[in-house]
């Protein structure tokens, strides 16, 4: 006979890992999903390791998928409004809980799975929102809150006997103390500690997105991701550069360009690595070549020197005198 199959909405936190857990050990088949876009796990694109180690080091069944596209159209204009800054809390849940739904047939799962605690985030975690959620996404009645269940209505795979009620949570509100209990039982020591959240949330980069989403219609992911790295510069004419402020952002920067980009550093001395997008004219390149010499090596009096700098494009490699602005 064939387990039944659930599909878990996993992001990682202890609180997904528990959800996974909880339904495990009631011989459950959980497979993981973890959604991916520029502004949640993108770097786990390039690691094809990661669903392996999630395997050896929690015993859960880990997929990756890639929602990017879709995701930055939902972006542009969510149904229930954004939050403090630009982050879209319910239509993002929303968003993922439909296509968790979608896979139900595919995967052949009968239910779906959060980590959510009634009360715990201000915005998408309330137990009006959490119905929302529910309501909008069409999984009324199959999605399963392990961790908080019993504060809440029973659910499909409950009432049919999938699931047993009485072995799940009925955690609430921010503390974190009855998580880290049910993770000691579970022999799970070793777990990241709570993130930040949505890099949407950030004030600055969340300001930057949303400015970029105000005056762009073409948007693409190669630019969300640009947008969250660097000092950022919108040059006098229009041209957009990236500088990176250390030796990883200068790596990363530099494996981003793409065809029509300009990479731009300091020939003689140490400095920092910039990219430059959608050059307007010449003087954004002088002044893109200025703004590197400003942020690289300084004399011994602090003071920024001039220096020439490297422009390679698919033209080749020029070389400009950057005088420090700023």
């Amino acid at each position: 006979m064939s387990k039944t199959r659930a599909i878990a909405l996993f992001s990682g936190g202890l609180d997904s890992l528990l959800a996974c857990r909880l339904l495990a050990n009631q011989g459950i088949d959980v497979l993981a999903v973890k959604f991916i876009s520029p502004f949640f796990g993108y770097e786990l694109l390039a690691d094809p390791d990661h669903c392996r180690m999630v395997k050896e080091k929690y015993s859960i069944n880990l997929m990756l998928q890639d929602i990017s596209e879709e995701y930055m159209l939902m972006l542009k204009n969510p149904a229930h409004g954004y939050g403090k800054h630009f982050n879209p809390c319910l239509d993002c849940k929303i968003f993922m809980m439909t296509r968790a739904r979608e896979m139900m047939a595919e995967v052949g799962a009968s239910f779906l799975v959060s980590g959510e605690v009634v009360g715990q985030r201000p915005m998408s975690q309330r137990r009006d929102a959490m119905r929302v959620v529910e309501r909008d996404s069409g999984c009324d009645g199959i999605l399963l809150r392990p961790l908080c269940a019993q504060r809440l209505n029973e659910t499909k795979p409950e009432i049919n006997g999938l699931v047993d009620r009485s072995q799940l949570a009925g955690l609430s509100g921010r503390g974190r103390a009855g998580q880290i209990e049910m993770a000691a039982s579970f022999g799970i020591a070793d777990y990241p500690t709570p993130a930040g959240g949505c890099i949407l949330t950030d004030p600055i980069v969340g300001e930057r997105i949303k400015k970029f989403y105000n005056t762009h219609d073409h948007i693409t992911i190669a630019d969300m991701r640009l947008l969250m790295l660097g000092r950022q510069f919108s040059l006098p004419d229009g041209s957009w550069l990236v500088i990176g402020r250390k030796a990883s952002e200068n790596t990363i920067l530099e494996g981003m360009a793409e065809p029509n980009d300009i990479c731009l550093m300091l020939k003689d001395r140490p400095g920092p690595t910039a990219l430059l997008r959608h050059l307007q004219s010449r003087s954004d390149l002088e002044s893109a070549a200025g703004l590197v010499a400003r942020y690289a090596k300084k004399d011994c009096n602090g003071n920024p020197l001039p220096g020439v700098v490297l422009c390679r494009s698919k033209k080749g490699v020029e070389e400009i005198n950057g005088i420090p602005i700023g």
